[in-house]
This record gives C-alpha cells, sequence and structure tokens, in this order.
C-alpha cells in the first residue's frame, strides 16, 4: 500500500509499505477515506526526530471503512463506515474504567515512561504503524472504533472525532469556563479553532482568540470570537484585562504548546537538538528544558485570580523552568493531558452529526489534498501558505503536486 513516511528532520515521503494484516484477533484493517494532518505532526516534522526511524508511517486522525475484523471483534464489521481515534486503548483496564483512556495500562509504552500507545507517533508512544495511508490495522477494534453513519455526509462531518473535536472538548472541560464567564484561546490553529467554538456553544459569554496568522484570525470571526492579532505587537495581558474590568479570564486554554512564537533561544535550542545524532538528542529532549514556554507563560499572566489554565497544547521537554510563585499566589488551577478521545465521544458525536453543525465541524478542513500530495501539505501547513488552516488528505484522489518529497 501507499503510506507517508517519515526520512529526517523536514523531510515525508510517500512510498510503498506492507499492507497491514489482522495479527491478534481483536485487531481490524480500516480502508482510509480521509486522514487528517495535526499541528502536533509538525513536531515530528520538525522537532522530534531523534525518537522516529527512517520508514515510519505517521497519521492520528484517520477515519475509512472497515475492510476486514479479527475472530474476537463484535461491535464492528466490514462496511462499516468508522472513525479511529488517535489513543489506543482496551476500554477495561484501571485507567479505561475511570475515563483515562489516554493513560491505557494494557497498551501504556512502559519502556518510556509514557502513557498509552498512539497511531503514528514516534517510539515514545508505541511506534505503532500511523493512518496517513492507504489502509490501517485497528488494534483493540471493539473498542476503538466510532461507527458514523453512511449517510453521503462528506468525511468531514465526522473526521474530527478522530482527535480535533475531543481534544478540544476536554481541554474546555479541563479550563472550567463559568457559564457566562471567560475564556482566551492562545492560538487559533485547527484545535483552538474548535476550542473557541465549543467554549461559545458551552455558554462562555466572551471568548477571545490570539493569533497572528490572518486565515485563523478570519476563520474565528467567522464563528462570533473575538480576536486579537499579535502581528500588531498588541499586549495581549493588557487587552484581556481591559475586556474582563481589570481581572484576566476566568479560563485560559494554551491550544500551542511547544510551537509558541516568542523564545528564540529556546527554538535555538530545539532546532540544534534535532541535528545530533538520536543517542544525544533523545536525553536532551526528555530530561532538559527545550521547550519554547511563551505561550504558558501568557496563560499565567492573563487568567484571573482564582482561574484555571487548561493544556492541550503539546509540550515535549521534562524539565522546563514554570514561575512558581505566581501560580501559587495566583491560585492557579492548572489541567492538562493527552485528550481521552473514548471518554468524550458520547457528548460530541451528537453534535458533529446534528445537521445544523452548532460546532462547525464543516468550516475547519482548508485543504483537500491527494494522499500523494502529503509533502506538499505538510510544506504549507508548517509555512501556514495557502491559508492552510486543516489540511486532509485523501487516499483515493489522483495527485496535483506531483507527490514531491518535502525537504
Amino acid at each position: 500500500m501507499r503510506a507517508l513516511t517519515w526520512q529526517g528532520r523536514e523531510s515525508v515521503r510517500v512510498e510503498d509499505v506492507p499492507d497491514p494484516r489482522i495479527e491478534r484477533p481483536t485487531d481490524a484493517v480500516v480502508r482510509i477515506t480521509s486522514t487528517a494532518i495535526c499541528g502536533s505532526d509538525l513536531h515530528l516534522y520538525s522537532v522530534l526526530g531523534p525518537f522516529l526511524t527512517a520508514g515510519d508511517v505517521l497519521g492520528h486522525e484517520p477515519m475509512g471503512i472497515v475492510e476486514e475484523v479479527g475472530t474476537e471483534v463484535s461491535s464492528v464489521r466490514p462496511g462499516d463506515r468508522v472513525v479511529v481515534p488517535f489513543v489506543i486503548a482496551c476500554g477495561s483496564c484501571w485507567m479505561c474504567s475511570r475515563g483515562l483512556h489516554s493513560q491505557c495500562e494494557t497498551t501504556q509504552v512502559r519502556e518510556h515512561g509514557k502513557g498509552a500507545s498512539l497511531f503514528g507517533y514516534t517510539m515514545l508512544y508505541g511506534q505503532v504503524p500511523g493512518g496517513q495511508a492507504e489502509y490501517l490495522r485497528v488494534p483493540f477494534a471493539d473498542v476503538g472504533p466510532v461507527v458514523v453513519p453512511d449517510d453521503g455526509e462528506p468525511d468531514e462531518r465526522y473526521l474530527f472525532l478522530s482527535d480535533v473535536v475531543p481534544t478540544a472538548w476536554q481541554a474546555v472541560e479541563y479550563a472550567h469556563v463559568p457559564h457566562g464567564g471567560t475564556v482566551v484561546v492562545l492560538g487559533l490553529g485547527p484545535v483552538g479553532q474548535m476550542c473557541a467554538r465549543i467554549a461559545r456553544h458551552r455558554g462562555a459569554e466572551l471568548v477571545i482568540g490570539v493569533d497572528l496568522v490572518p486565515e485563523r484570525l478570519e476563520m474565528a470571526r467567522r464563528h462570533d470570537i473575538t480576536t486579537l492579532d499579535l502581528r500588531g505587537g498588541d499586549d495581549v495581558a493588557a487587552a484581556v484585562r481591559e475586556l474582563t474590568d481589570g481581572r484576566g479570564a476566568d479560563s485560559v486554554v494554551d491550544a500551542v504548546g511547544m510551537e509558541a512564537h516568542g523564545s528564540p533561544v529556546a527554538q535555538g535550542i530545539q532546532a540544534g537538538a534535532g541535528l545530533l545524532p538520536d543517542a544525544l538528542a533523545r536525553p536532551l529532549f526528555t530530561r532538559a528544558g527545550v521547550d519554547r514556554l511563551a505561550a504558558l507563560h501568557t496563560a499565567i499572566d492573563i487568567v484571573r485570580r482564582g482561574g484555571t489554565i487548561s493544556l492541550s497544547g503539546v509540550y515535549g521537554g521534562a524539565q522546563d523552568p514554570m514561575p512558581m510563585l505566581d501560580l501559587f499566589d495566583k491560585q492557579v488551577t492548572l489541567r492538562m493531558g493527552q485528550a481521552n478521545v473514548h471518554r468524550w465521544v458520547p457528548d460530541v458525536l451528537p453534535l458533529v452529526s446534528d445537521p445544523a453543525d452548532p460546532l462547525g465541524v464543516l468550516d475547519l478542513r482548508t485543504h483537500r489534498l491527494s494522499l500523494e500530495d502529503a509533502a506538499h501539505g505538510y510544506d504549507i501547513f508548517q509555512r501556514k501558505e495557502d491559508g492552510a488552516v486543516k489540511v486532509v488528505l485523501d487516499p483515493a484522489a489522483p495527485p496535483a503536486h506531483g507527490g514531491r518529497e518535502a525537504r
């Protein structure tokens, strides 16, 4: 089959790889009809190369049609249209039974001290082949795949159940936004866009989105989000306080993570670590503070006293300096973590299925490209060119950009 593979720092290529097959009686094989590029895929593309091997298949936001199931699978069958959550969870361990599927004790990657295995996301999370491919092997197929209607609706109505919508739902849940309250969303990429819409849907009176990409700001404004444009050099903290009677926001969602602008020294460390041999770079990433913390420090600054910060953006360093005095003095609650996708599907499936589209899932994808053009998709998404906010790949579509390798 054809699949998008990692080849090196900012180098990906679509190539022939072995077809997936049923390996355990609880597996299914899904023919992929749509698979999205996630912002966290860009971490693999540019930063986390020391934890990848050339030829690794990327991607963790797929959906498609079930082709084959193992002998112990009963909840899905061939022909079902399904969305595949990015977390691989057994559904029955101590953690799963408490709604913490991203900490599944059955698929947990103990070798690296991490939580549940994830599709297409480095050796730290199990080095499981991902979904930017024609086919995908899905473990624990009675638990993971979400059956959605084969109703003629475009895949994008349901695709974002794989990651974006439940990740944003958890972020807003963790942010503890009071009804009629104020929330600031830092970063208006796909997850940030959905965080802002979900916060509005759940009763926030004022939702403020912060970014510097014109297309992202315009998309947010279409959904009644107040925006702050970083390109003008505005003082975000002062602007937020002006909008909140001087207190700051009740809640802040950091939907940026380690890709935040504003920390050039740490950015240089990340780039340098990416050029080191893997054996030297891995300890630097896991034990040294190499993250760009500009967004997190901004969140701490703009949240009101007694407020809550929710982190949905990915952070990679293990020893980042934290302003503990400010956090303690302001009595801030801080919540974070990989999305427990399975936990939130019952809440969000009715919303994405609603013909009224209350979360605007049909207004998120900006590009639909052939899988063969995946390298081009990564390139424009990384560079924020051509208005790329969310790129979806179609394994069945013919290439339009020559299937060139991105470098």
